[in-house]
């Protein structure tokens, strides 16, 4: 009797253990199902939202005295890191983007200086891998909706621009660098020819002239019916929204680059947006129009419930423009470049130091950050983030360093220690810790002392400024500090001639290798 109940409760016990071994086996293969769904679904989607000649100082979480509340893109920033040393690669448009796009100096291209126009060609080659490209084959869907004005080549362009066939495709244009997606046009909104392209085809026939002047400035060129220029920026926000919607909660991730039109000129600001900004002028209401865009965005994320693993970020191509009207500005107490000297085009730290957020909820705590930043650092962040470093080649992003550990993200790339600064006529400067060097004696761009002006004439030919007590560059240290500016030509020179910055096998820059910009090679 008692052998007989012993053995009911062992096989009881067994069945017991089976079925609790059932159990935790069912438990390990749903958790390795949740797990592998996690890391399938784990990689952020990224968007990048590139402002058109945004100062610094517009934005009211940099600039405690701007006149123009930003509540979106001070919202933006107090949800993620922002940088309060970041820089463009340039002071202008085309160069910038470059930089973006590529991870390289955008002196390193066949374009060393000024930028490209409406109806100019390809700048990036074929054989250039883009950060869309580099996504697209580590599982992205990569789109861009805006501005490109990095040039594609016009259907019968060779014959000349009058005799563009906007009937046809256009060639070398973003789908061929890495882009799943494009909707937008080729130069800056004041740039003719006024034609949307969907992928690479037209969506219209251009039929008419339009031009306009002043601040709404847009020179005359051949506009299609359905490019408004008072509407491209609603239009292109209607397509962001769109995209966010349709690729949402999809396991592949998506990448989308959005190059904004404004508040560069044309300045035209909605009338629901017309004296919202109290300055009494357009520019000020463009700003805030463009932080609407932003709000709209943000919104997007949030209703489609994928705000918290998209790595978001703000920033601006350059400084603002002189066609804000400073002088207007400044009588209502507002400063587009805060305390920087100089604006858009500028050698000069108004020139090219730009406000640049990075929201990623899932990962990146709030906070701010000093760290030196160029926007060419993009390429190398991303794919540290992805723990793709090892895929990038040495042909790749040649000037760009991983920001991870500047978000407190693990990270083993080196930090960037060094930046090369260029102004819309192809002038050099160069930056280590707190001095900066000039390699020409004014601007380099608009503001006073403009290149070739008389005055220029009496002023050294190399600027040294100490950044940390002359923020403005007002005092000039070269020649009693002649030993740095020695020190940084050498590095600079190491960096121009080895085609790269980051370590690395060295590359072959475009174009000559030594021009006119680089007087100091040619003593």
């Amino acid at each position: 009797m008692n052998r007989t109940l012993t053995n009911a409760m062992n096989i009881l016990m067994l069945k017991k253990e089976i079925k609790i071994s059932l159990v935790c086996m069912l438990m390990i293969f749903a958790g390795r199902s949740v797990s592998q769904s996690k890391e399938g679904a784990s990689k952020p989607n990224i968007i990048f939202i590139l402002a058109d000649d945004l100062g610094y100082g517009d934005i009211s979480t940099y600039n405690e005295e701007s006149k123009i509340k930003t509540k979106n893109i001070d919202q933006l920033a107090s949800h993620g890191v922002k940088f309060t040393d970041a820089h463009t690669s340039s002071a202008v448009c085309t160069p910038t983007r470059y930089g973006i796009l590529t991870g390289r100096y955008n002196w390193r291209s066949t374009l060393k200086k000024h930028v490209l126009f409406g109806y100019s060609k390809a700048l990036i080659p074929e054989s250039r891998k883009t950060i869309a490209g580099f996504l697209k084959e580590n599982g992205y869907k990569t789109a861009g909706i805006g501005k490109w004005h990095l040039g594609w080549d016009w259907n019968n362009i060779e014959a000349g621009n009058s005799l563009v066939d906007f009937s046809q495709k256009v060639k070398n244009g973003p789908t061929t660098r890495g882009f799943d997606y494009w909707y937008g046009f080729n130069g800056s909104l004041d740039m003719a020819p006024y034609v949307w392209i969907e992928n690479d085809q037209p969506t219209m026939v251009p039929n008419k002239l339009t031009e306009n002047t002043g601040q709404a400035m847009w020179r005359k060129g051949l506009t299609s019916d359905d490019f408004v220029h008072e509407q491209v920026l609603p239009d292109i926000t209607k397509k962001t929204i769109d995209f966010i919607g349709e690729n949402a909660n999809k396991e592949q991730p998506f990448f989308l680059y959005l190059p904004l039109p404004a508040p560069h000129t044309p300045i035209l600001p909605t009338p629901e947006f017309q004296g919202k900004s109290g300055l009494e002028n357009p520019y000020g209401d463009f700003v805030l129009m463009v932080d609407d865009v932003v709000g709209q965005i943000m919104e997007a994320l949030e209703m489609q419930g994928i705000a918290e693993n998209t790595m978001l970020i703000f920033t601006s191509d350059n400084g603002c423009s002189n066609q804000a009207d400073f002088d207007q500005l400044v009588t209502k107490g507002h400063d587009p470049s805060y305390v920087f000297r100089g604006h858009k085009a500028d050698i000069f730290e108004g020139g090219h130091r730009v406000p640049f957020i990075v929201r990623w909820p899932a990962e990146v705590q709030p906070g701010s950050s000093d760290q030196l930043l160029c926007t060419t650092d993009f390429f190398a962040t991303v794919a540290d983030a992805l723990d793709l470093r090892a895929s990038v080649t040495d042909q790749m992003a040649e000037d760009s360093y991983s920001f991870l550990p500047a978000l407190n993200l693990p990270s083993e790339a080196p930090v960037r220690s060094s930046i090369v600064h260029h102004s819309i006529n192809g002038s050099f400067a160069y930056r280590t810790g707190d001095y900066k060097t000039i390699m020409c004696p004014g601007s380099g761009g608009w503001s006073y002392p403009r290149p070739n002006a008389p005055e220029i004439a009496d002023l050294p030919k190399i600027q040294l400024y100490n950044l940390a007590t002359d923020i403005g560059e007002m005092d000039n240290l070269f020649p009693s500090q002649s030993g740095i500016v020695e020190k940084h030509k050498q590095e600079l020179t190491k960096i121009i001639k080895d085609g790269r910055s980051t370590a690395g096998t060295p590359q072959k820059n475009d174009g000559p290798e030594v021009w006119s910009q680089l007087w100091w090679l040619m003593e």
